[in-house]
């Protein structure tokens, strides 16, 4: 195991750097990284996807390349005109409702997206959970005249049963995000006809193949994200983006523009919108040169040591 620490070019969910712990196996490397704020059993999931990563069982590609968004963190509109300028993206996901910011300021931020797109880009943001009800079908509104019309809206409100009541108020299509990872049945979504796409992230929900499951069984059109990886994670985005039968939508894995450095020889980043399906070469030095301190190692190996008995635990 190999732990880096790499700062990002923004505050982004709140940190300011990734710390990543990187695993070898037979069959190559994989990304374990659970945010430093979960507990075991959450972390446990993150585990099993890079121990499929390390075996190279990956399924069969259908598309050799993916089509993916720039992402926009709550930034000024300065910034966000700037970052979807140099994504070189069709589509960007724009972050709001971020604590101690008003509509207005993403109103401000949506408008600078869609006049770096111009008309024919798609635009869509992503509330993490953060609006009541009556929130978010006010704050979608405002929104979706701000972006001259929103792709989507992903993660409105916190519960299944939440989302399911802002759909029917709203012309805006719903995506359920945090409502399919973080829950134990993922398919109180469909049961509920709570959201018209189902946000899919590798790590969270276990693997490709795991995820390959949860989306033939729930029935809705897939966007494939990333939780803030380096090049070795997102390949295991790419995997499952590139084996779905149907990709109607760009996908969250432009991710690693996030990230001031990468582990790799030829970073997953966009051309012309896409990222290649490929799985990139863990770059040795620049592992050594981003390692984190030695007690966070050891912080890294202790926590492998508990969600792997969890894991345990849950096989047996």
């Amino acid at each position: 195991m190999k732990v880096v620490a790499i700062p990002l070019t923004t505050r982004f969910r709140g940190i300011t750097v990734r710390e990543v712990a990187l695993l070898r196996g037979p069959g190559g490397w994989g990304e374990w990284s659970p945010f430093l704020e979960y507990p075991p059993e959450v972390a446990e999931p993150w585990l099993r996807c890079a121990e499929e990563a390390m075996t190279g069982d990956w399924p069969a590609a259908v598309r050799d390349r993916v089509p993916v968004n720039v992402t926009v963190p709550a930034v000024d509109p300065q910034r966000a005109h700037a970052i979807v300028t140099a994504g070189g993206c069709r589509t960007a996901k724009v972050k709001v409702a971020e604590p101690g910011q008003t509509l207005a300021d993403d109103e401000a931020r949506v408008e600078a997206v869609r006049d770096a797109l111009g008309p024919d880009g798609h635009v869509r943001v992503d509330a993490n959970g953060a609006w009541s009800v009556d929130e978010a079908v006010t704050a979608i509104r405002a929104l979706d005249r701000a972006a001259g019309g929103l792709e989507y809206v992903e993660q409105p409100a916190a519960s299944v049963e939440e989302l399911a009541l802002v759909r029917r108020r709203v012309e805006v299509p719903i995506a359920a995000d945090e409502s399919i990872r973080r829950a134990d049945d993922p398919f109180r979504v469909r049961d509920l006809d709570a959201a018209d796409i189902a946000v899919l992230k590798v790590q969270p929900l276990g693997g490709v193949r795991a995820c390959l499951r949860i989306a033939e069984e729930i029935g809705l059109p897939v966007v494939v994200s990333s939780a803030l990886e380096t090049s070795v994670g997102i390949a295991a985005g790419v995997a499952l983006a590139a084996a779905l039968p149907d990709l109607p939508h760009a996908c969250g894995l432009a991710t690693v523009q996030l990230l001031t450095a990468d582990v790799v020889t030829h970073p997953l980043l966009p051309v012309d919108g896409c990222l290649p399906v490929q799985r990139p070469t863990v770059d040795v030095p620049s592992v050594e040169q981003l390692a984190a301190a030695p007690d966070r190692h050891r912080h890294w190996e202790a926590r492998l040591a508990e969600v792997r008995a969890v894991g345990e635990d849950r096989r047996s």
